[in-house]
């Protein structure tokens, strides 16, 4: 049996996330339901808790890495509750976790994010448009060491199919 894609959704907690971030959040999670790929987010609100619902709603499975200690600070669309007690740290295990990562918006957690997938050389793409994070590294490579370029897209379909692209070639 082959395993599963993941694909981590990352942008604003719910400080900051905007109905558009949230709607192009839901229709990531939904579009990677409906590929077959797993879901990973922090777990919490926001983009991540839309995410989750999009996924939820596209019959996927979702799964929420947590800052916190226990599972009850997951939202309430997680299918899987990975609570870690590390802090900002889980920023690199959910970088890690994934084959691939969609940019949505996003501060200064996002970019924690955005560098530990970078260092490891983790493809991403980011939605344009949405402010924050994602439109600042879309296009660009991170540093002088060029390991990978952010892609650009222009919808959350047009991630998914990107990434899924870059992940199974």
């Amino acid at each position: 049996m082959q395993r599963r894609h993941q694909i981590l959704v990352i942008g604003h907690n719910n400080d900051g996330c905007t109905p558009e971030h949230e709607g192009a959040a839901y229709d990531a999670g939904l579009h990677i339901a409906r590929s077959g790929a797993v879901l990973i987010t922090g777990g919490l609100g926001g983009v991540m808790r839309a995410a989750c619902h999009g996924s939820h709603d596209g019959g996927g499975l979702s799964v929420g890495i947590l800052p916190q200690e226990d599972h009850d600070s997951a939202n309430e669309f997680c299918d899987v509750v990975i609570p870690t007690g590390l802090g900002l740290t889980r920023d690199f295990i959910n970088a890690l976790s994934a084959d691939g990562i969609i940019i949505i918006g996003g501060g200064a957690g996002t970019m924690s994010e955005v560098c530990a997938a970078y260092l490891h050389g983790r493809p991403m793409v980011a939605i344009k448009g949405t402010g924050g994070t994602a439109d600042q590294v879309a296009g660009n490579y991170l540093d002088h060491r060029k390991k990978i370029i952010v892609r650009e897209a222009e919808s959350a379909q047009e991630a998914v199919e990107i990434i899924l692209k870059q992940i199974t070639t």
